[in-house]
């Protein structure tokens, strides 16, 4: 798995340990707190493992977690929004208005800003060849006029501070979720220990694939947040915002520069459920045998000031104004913001956020084969819809199907007594009113049904936000945290248990608390009634099941074979540890357009591939 959200990286359960730091030994928890540091650029440490302030000065490492502490807590998870133009000054904006002139306006501009199509009643005058006198006539005159709009939103699940995926790699014009995905996927490569060319040489091309994309598309400037505005704003559009706007580029771009896949590819859109569509995806190639190895992520920047102000106008952001109500304040200072998430409790919205996530889906059997390091296994993951709807973002009944499908598998495979006493629920837990009362409903109905008395249930949001498409992909990251640490987070914002949410089978809790998990249940719901909920066994299950299917010698080669991963492994993360990133990036490289191939009636050869691809292909028909 890698990636990166409000918490810190994925990796090494970084930003999982983010989330437990207050449970954690002191050694993880100074690591976690440098780790954290060399990240946002606040520290660094050289290969000898000596520690250095952001001034270059040599500092002991205990000295200087304990001095960045409050930095780095601050800088983190849900906070005050960074960006400036969320600050007082305001967010730059355009007014229509209508002026009065009382009299001739006259006026000289460049030529080349002059309207293409001038009012008709406008007198120009050449005044050289690179300047005109351009005189309005009395009367009514419509402008735009430069404005400043107050932020009404100003809580967010940011990135840490400091940190820019951007600047690690030569990124040209790149919108944010696209940098952040040559990130998360490289991430997600360093923290496998797998040598990804190895493992491709070893594989058809077609048994490879990638399912990544995010709920929205690239809508900052440099994406179609640029190009949709460029006309009136004035500036002018270029030839990247159109193609890497799309929703689905995370997926061409690893396939292009990261990772060579000339397999499957593609995204499923299910707005904040996207995660765990792509997730299906890939687990449905795997278990059909058309894929041995699939990547699937999702990687979403919505932070910008018109996709928050979109999500405000339909009520479903924890505004500034709505906090205030909320407590009762006049002004909300930074604890206040921290605070804005708070699922199952008295709340007033989400708190949008970015992220990006990944993993690394494999064939149980090619997994044992190549020493794969085993984090854990998806048995299925469920998908309904909603059905007849009040409104298209008003809940329905297709989640109460998917987490019973979810609950009754995971039963066969683990007995009652396995998910009544060793499950847990990852919760979309949006902290919104509707969620808390809807999806508390669905959980507790549903442990009714299953005989669980106390169902554990975990709300990653209240410490990243709601990180759209990513979202589920937050929760799954956290749910492995949970089975290799022995920890369930809290909900940290949950001061009380809101009067209007179904909790008799529920065990909601403020504070952490030790807990060994067999599966996990991670739980999506997004708008228009994309419903999904996914089934994540520990390692320690997928390992018994494993031993049952391929017997203990498999276990026993796996083992040895798995060394070498670790090692990478190991690598990858000291190097991360001390701020040493350098993500996979491979522009330009093995270019190839066609007429390099090798192609006969049987398969096709492809430079640099070491093996074919197959042309033989299943008929569903029969011969005529």
């Amino acid at each position: 798995m890698g990636g990166i959200n409000a918490a810190g990286r994925t990796s090494g359960h970084q930003a999982f340990r983010r989330t437990v730091l207050d449970s954690l030994p002191e050694t993880d928890r100074q690591e976690t707190l440098l780790g954290l540091a060399s990240l946002m650029n606040l520290a660094r440490c050289d290969d000898q493992g000596q520690w250095f302030d952001a001034e270059g000065q040599p500092a002991n490492a205990e000295a200087l977690a304990s001095r960045l502490t409050d930095q780095v807590l601050a800088h983190t998870l849900i906070r005050r929004i960074e960006d400036e133009r969320f600050n007082e000054a305001g967010i730059p904006a355009s007014r229509q208005s209508r002026l009065t002139l009382e009299q001739d306006l006259t006026f000289t501009l460049r030529s080349r800003q002059l309207p293409e199509q001038p009012p008709a009643d406008w007198k120009v005058r050449e005044l050289d060849s690179r300047h005109v006198e351009v005189t309005v006539p009395a009367g009514e005159f419509d402008v735009l006029l430069p404005d400043r709009r107050r932020a009404l939103v100003r809580a967010a699940g940011q990135l840490p501070s400091g940190f820019a995926p951007e600047q690690l790699y030569r990124s040209v014009h790149h919108p944010r979720g696209l940098s952040m995905t040559i990130f998360g996927a490289s991430d997600c490569l360093g923290d496998s220990g797998l040598d990804w060319d190895a493992l491709r040489d070893s594989l058809d091309p077609d048994e490879i694939a990638v399912y990544a994309g995010n709920s929205i598309g690239q809508m900052d400037a440099e994406g179609w947040g640029g190009l949709m505005k460029s006309f009136i704003s004035g500036e002018r559009a270029t030839s990247k915002q159109m193609p890497l706007g799309y929703a689905q580029m995370p997926a061409d771009f690893l396939n292009a520069y990261v990772l060579g896949n000339v397999g499957g590819a593609g995204a499923a859109l299910g707005a904040c459920a996207s995660f765990l569509y792509n997730l299906k995806l890939g687990l449905n190639d795997i278990r059909s045998g058309r894929r041995r190895v699939v990547m699937v992520g999702t990687a979403d920047a919505p932070i910008t000031p018109e996709v928050i102000e979109g999500f405000r106008s339909m009520g479903a952001l924890a505004d500034d104004e709505s906090l205030k109500a909320l407590d009762a304040l006049e002004v909300l200072t930074d604890s206040d913001y921290q605070k804005a998430c708070r699922p199952f409790a008295r709340n007033c919205g989400f708190t949008i956020a970015e992220a990006t996530q990944f993993v690394i889906l494999m064939a149980d059997d090619l997994a044992l084969e190549m020493g794969a390091r085993i984090l854990g296994s998806v048995p299925d993951v469920f998908i309904n819809a909603d059905g007849w709807k009040r409104s298209i973002s008003a809940p329905g009944v297709g989640n109460y199907i998917t987490l019973s499908k979810a609950v009754s598998l995971a039963r066969s495979i683990v007995g009652d007594e396995g998910v009544r006493l060793r499950s847990f629920v990852h919760a979309h837990a949006t902290s919104t009113p509707k969620n808390r009362t809807t999806e508390s409903h669905v959980l507790d109905e549903v442990a009714r049904a299953h005989g669980i008395e106390a169902w554990p249930v975990v709300a990653v949001k209240a410490f990243v936000g709601h990180s759209q498409g990513s979202a589920a992909g937050d929760q799954t990251a956290s749910a492995l945290g949970s089975f290799a640490n022995g920890v369930l987070p809290g909900i940290p914002t949950l001061d009380a248990i809101a009067d209007d949410v179904h909790h008799e089978r529920l065990d909601l809790r403020r504070e952490q608390r030790e807990f060994t998990a067999d599966v996990a249940f991670i739980n999506a719901k997004g708008f228009g009634g994309n419903n999904a909920s996914g089934v994540v066994l520990s390692a320690d299950v997928t390992l018994r099941l494993l031993e049952a299917r391929h017997g203990k010698p498999a276990l026993t080669a796996w083992r040895a074979r798995s060394e070498t991963c670790e090692a990478r492994r190991a690598d990858y993360l000291s190097k991360a540890q001390r701020g040493e990133f350098k993500p996979t990036y491979r522009f330009g490289e093995g270019v190839l357009e066609g007429p390099e191939l090798e192609i006969s009636d049987s398969e096709i050869r492809i430079p640099g591939y070491a093996r074919a691809v197959s042309l033989k292909a299943d008929n569903p028909f029969g011969s005529l």
